[in-house]
């Protein structure tokens, strides 16, 4: 088990994202993502995926570190053995959720912790930032339901990127489509400490909503 805490130590002063990515196509745009929250000044980075995400990326175009549903299971063999969503919760400083599908969504919505990613949600240290960027076709943005859920997300106090208006991969046009990385990464760079500041002692911002312009 010493491996694990060799990739999960932290060194001073170094802020800790903690990306999560599911099973929508816009995590395509993992890769990307991580090169530049990594260009951030003293960040860094782990991944904890969904298996669905798997699909839609590039695994050897992430640079760091992947966490998935078999790593916790084959951990965990005894009492004495480390808990992974928790080792996880510990050592992150920001969990950024990109993007959170409509399944997810559902999950984290209800409580529901059925993989590693909704377990690390549901341990979360609420004193810390969980941002997420929601994705999914226009018609499923549109259900009632999903209003709902969102909303019971921001009452938890997390906090949400909101999705865009492009045409989408299945080819309908509308909302529903992730925010831009860089708009993501923005956000993120809002909840860094400042230079006289460690991640422990941040008074975390509120952040307003980015725009939705239509592309």
């Amino acid at each position: 088990m010493s491996f694990l805490k060799t990739d999960l130590s932290k060194s001073a002063g170094t802020f800790c994202v903690l990306v999560g990515v599911t099973g929508s196509v816009a995590a395509l745009k993992l890769p990307l993502l991580v090169s530049q929250l990594l260009q951030l000044p003293g960040v860094d980075v782990k991944v904890v995926t969904t298996e669905h995400a798997q699909h839609f990326y590039n695994s050897e175009e992430v640079s760091v570190k992947t966490y998935r549903d078999k790593d916790e299971w084959e951990l965990w063999t005894q009492r004495s053995d480390p808990v992974l969503h928790i080792e996880l919760r510990r050592w992150a400083d920001l969990f950024l959720i990109a993007p959170l599908d409509a399944n997810t969504l559902g999950k984290i919505s209800n409580g529901i912790c059925d993989n590693l990613l909704t377990c690390v949600v549901r341990a979360w240290d609420t004193s810390r930032p969980l941002i997420f960027c929601p994705a999914m076709n226009t018609a499923m943005w549109q259900h009632p339901v999903t209003a709902q859920q969102v909303s019971r997300l921001t009452e938890f106090g997390y906090v949400e990127i909101p999705c865009i208006s492009k045409k989408l991969v299945c080819g309908d046009e509308g909302k529903g489509a992730m925010a831009e990385v860089s708009t993501i990464v923005s956000v993120v760079k809002q909840h860094l400490p400042k230079p006289d500041e460690s991640p422990e002692d941040i008074s975390h911002p509120i952040v307003e909503s980015p725009g939705t312009k239509d592309k």
